[in-house]
């Protein structure tokens, strides 16, 4: 595909959508070691479960101010009146399970936090610290293995394919296509 700036890039980036050649280029596979930026990735790859990542990007702004900016303490602190506000808010996915998984999510993020001294630490633990380089997958071992271990925390909607995708969101994974101007051997 030729691109107007001549960069070519991974083949799901959508060169329609201004937000998604910017996320492409700019966010997806930059390794992530705040936690703040972690959690918001984390709902956000949560609520895309089923659905495409260009209708939950489109969204993110909508996300972004329904949820307090995933402050995770008031996303921890959000009670049935708050769920109710959210499954009214037709600016972003309204479904009661993803809604409440991440209000769930956001109070084990936290207990893994005071585990780990920080979500990053548990995450980027799992591969010592190192990117790991690798194309064409949907699920890996390191996914399968991190799926099991937040779903016996009990976290929700963090099946391997979704923890592949976030992996790959925060830069765990970076999975840039060969021919991708942002690709690395």
């Amino acid at each position: 595909m030729e691109w107007p700036d001549g960069k070519q890039r991974c083949c799901w980036a959508n060169p329609a959508n201004p937000r998604y050649v910017a996320y492409h280029d700019d966010e997806w596979g930059v390794p992530v070691h705040d936690d703040g930026r972690l959690f918001e990735m984390l709902v956000l790859e949560c609520f895309q479960a089923g659905l495409s990542w260009e209708c939950i990007l489109n969204k993110r702004e909508a996300f972004r101010r329904a949820f307090d900016g995933f402050d995770l303490d008031a996303v921890c602190a959000y009670g049935q009146q708050k769920v109710e506000a959210l499954l009214q808010d037709a600016s972003i996915v309204r479904n009661r399970l993803k809604v409440d998984a991440a209000i769930t999510n956001a109070r084990i993020f936290r207990s893994m936090q005071e585990e780990h001294g920080s979500f990053a630490a548990y995450l980027w633990g799992w591969t010592d610290g190192k990117v790991v380089r690798e194309t064409g997958l949907a699920t890996s071992l390191l996914s399968d293995a991190v799926s099991a271990d937040l779903k016996r925390r009990g976290m929700k909607f963090v099946g391997s394919t979704v923890v592949y995708a976030y992996l790959q969101a925060v830069g765990v994974i970076d999975s840039h296509e060969e021919g991708c101007f942002l690709h690395k051997e």
